[in-house]
């Protein structure tokens, strides 16, 4: 098993979690993704949120804010979708997706784990 699937198993580890995928957000293609399919296409949603990436970096860059993002996260009526942006020098425009079940996760402890797994995880 490689870095990336580890990676996407220890992601579906994470209480409440439906769906993962890593993400080249140059592309908007996944390198890699773990969960039902039948709950959530994961292709889509990924192509999908590479564009608030872009758009979230365009407004970073159009107000002259020199820092980097973190993770964004996005919180639906029963869901959480969490946005890891990869900061290791070869994880570099690449991006954790990682979708929670909002009544079963605690957000704090996703966003702890999926931040340990960014560290473990080799591209």
């Amino acid at each position: 098993m490689n870095s990336v699937d580890i990676a996407l198993k220890e992601s579906l580890e994470i209480g409440g979690a439906l769906g993962a995928a890593l993400v080249d957000f140059t592309s908007g293609m996944t390198l890699g993704t773990a969960g039902n399919a039948h709950t959530l296409d994961l292709e889509v949603a990924a192509a999908g949120n590479t564009e608030v990436i872009r758009a979230k970096l365009r407004t970073m860059e159009s107000l002259g804010l020199q820092d980097t993002i973190e993770d964004i996260l996005i919180t639906l009526g029963r869901q959480y979708h969490l946005i890891r942006l990869l900061q290791s020098h070869s994880g570099r425009g690449l991006f954790l997706y990682l979708v929670l079940d909002k009544g079963r996760a605690n957000l704090a402890l996703a966003r702890h784990r999926l931040r340990a797994i960014e560290t473990q995880l080799d591209v």
